[in-house]
């Protein structure tokens, strides 16, 4: 499946900070075909540091497919045939989206740190836009991991009636202390690195030092325990024994510093303190989603589908839990599924055996 990346510019977007961003630009990949009645289309929200590019490839010589490619296509579980499938990258990205990165019109300079403060809620509102522009009245699903379950709660919380169905996986209705202090630790970081200069950057050598301590440090918190152990164990690197050095002496150092490495060369510091920021913000815990979810009267007509992997601490299984509860709480018809998986946070990217038949049969059923 071939696919191109388009752009897509919205007048404006007022955020929840107060300001707004005018024009902004938005990142999308479509696939597949909108049938004539216009109700066949689905929302991928891609997690913290993805991108548009959700499916296929951008010519038949490219090794790289889409980050979730296992689930979207031909006959898959999310299947083109059937289905018109829309990918976006968040406002505050850096993949083709209006963000940190993207030049100021005022100034016309990149924004730097004079970009606003963004939301979950004001990367929902920018994808709404964009639906809008495609001529899209409601969306039969809205599907996202991680950051992008975040997303889907918040296009049921905020556009109740633009959506028939709701497909949160491996997330939360709020950012744990736990997690506030794992993304702290990756902007400071990033802000500690010499070349940040207070986010201008952008004429000179990036903070790419700090930006690949920052991506080393999720990483850790994408896998698990017993997947330390399989993927790595104590293997040392150049022989089977010590060599008394402080730098790359195990395995699973060398596969972090590649992590790293690779990830500066497609993504923005400044775009991952924002984009940090806002999950952080995320909050509908304690009461708060009851409440927010009583006051749609019209989500008991909606059917949602939650699913959690047990290795899983980044977002642990308890957290989904209180989402399905809460939709309990507001007779909201739900479906979860713990699915038993070594591979932590990152098996909602991974465990297309598992996954792809319930978001099969979830969707087929609408």
């Amino acid at each position: 499946m071939l696919v191109d990346t388009k752009q897509k510019e919205l007048p404006f977007i007022g955020l929840e900070c107060g300001e707004f961003i005018t024009p902004i630009t938005i990142a999308y990949e479509t696939y597949g075909n909108l049938n004539k009645e216009g109700s066949n289309a689905i929302l991928i929200c891609h997690a913290l540091t993805g991108d548009a590019h959700a499916a296929g490839k951008f010519n038949e010589e490219d090794s790289k497919f889409g980050w979730w490619d296992k689930f979207i296509g031909p006959n898959k579980a999310i299947d083109t045939n059937k289905y018109f499938v829309i990918s976006s990258n968040v406002v505050g990205g850096c993949a083709g989206s209006t963000g940190p990165s993207s030049l100021n019109q005022k100034t016309k300079k990149p924004y730097g740190l004079k970009f606003p403060f963004i939301t979950i809620k004001d990367m929902v509102k920018a994808q709404e836009l964009l639906i809008q522009s495609l001529g899209i009245k409601k969306l039969l699903s809205c599907i996202g991991g991680s950051m992008g379950g975040m997303q889907v709660l918040e296009w049921a919380i905020t556009y109740p009636d633009k959506c028939q169905s709701f497909i949160p996986l491996a997330t939360a209705a709020y950012q744990s202390p736990q997690n506030i202090a794992l993304h702290e630790v990756g902007r400071r970081a990033i802000m500690n690195d010499p070349n940040w200069k207070g986010g201008k950057y952008y004429d000179t050598k990036p903070p790419n030092d700090g930006l690949s301590v920052a991506r080393m440090i999720a990483h850790i918190s994408y896998l698990s325990d017993v997947t330390m152990h399989q993927k790595f164990g104590r293997r040392i690197r150049k022989k089977d024994e010590l060599n008394f050095e402080l730098h790359n002496e195990f395995e699973v150092e060398s596969y972090l510093e590649y992590q790293g490495r690779s990830f500066i060369n497609r993504f923005d510091a400044n775009s991952y303190l924002y984009i940090t920021r806002a999950v952080d913000y995320f909050d509908y815990g304690d009461k708060k989603l009851r409440e927010v979810l009583s006051q749609n009267s019209s989500l008991k007509n909606s059917k949602f589908l939650l699913v959690s992997f047990s290795s899983d601490w980044l977002y642990p299984s308890y957290q989904s839990i209180e989402i399905v509860k809460a939709l309990q709480f507001c007779n909201i018809p739900v479906t979860y599924c713990e699915i038993d998986s070594p591979y932590g946070h990152d098996a909602f990217l991974l465990e297309d055996q598992e996954l792809a038949p319930l978001i099969k049969g979830f969707l087929k059923n609408l």
